[in-house]
């Protein structure tokens, strides 16, 4: 499987296992011109913008540690990009979390950076 089959797969995998959390999933792969954010989901009131990460084995560094400063940074340019598109209020609880996916075990991390 390639990288980005690979990486489809796991999104699909994410999207049930946060279903299952109770969560709604609202768009998957939402792109504009600035970047891309893999599931946006409504959770317990938050609007929240998740970034899937999968790895095969620890060797290369946990999933949770490939979301870079960088990489947040994009994910919250798109949020504003998507809160603004959709017409969403500024009093509207938002949240940014991280799934990390290690081999087959799925770690959901809430809140797991603030705007940047």
């Amino acid at each position: 499987m390639n990288k980005r089959k690979t990486g489809a797969f796991h999104e699909e995998k994410a999207a049930r296992w946060l279903e299952k959390q109770g969560a709604k999933i609202l768009e998957k792969n939402f792109r504009c011109r600035v970047g891309e954010i893999d599931l946006i989901i409504s959770h317990q009131g938050y609007l929240v913008f998740v970034e899937i990460k999968y790895r095969k084995t620890a060797k290369s560094g946990y999933p949770v540690e490939a979301v870079t400063l960088n990489k947040q940074k994009t994910i919250c340019k798109v949020a504003n990009f998507y809160r603004s598109r959709k017409y969403i209020m500024d009093d509207q609880p938002i949240r940014y979390d991280i799934i990390g996916i290690l081999d087959n075990e799925i770690t959901w991390h809430q809140n797991a950076f603030d705007h940047v």
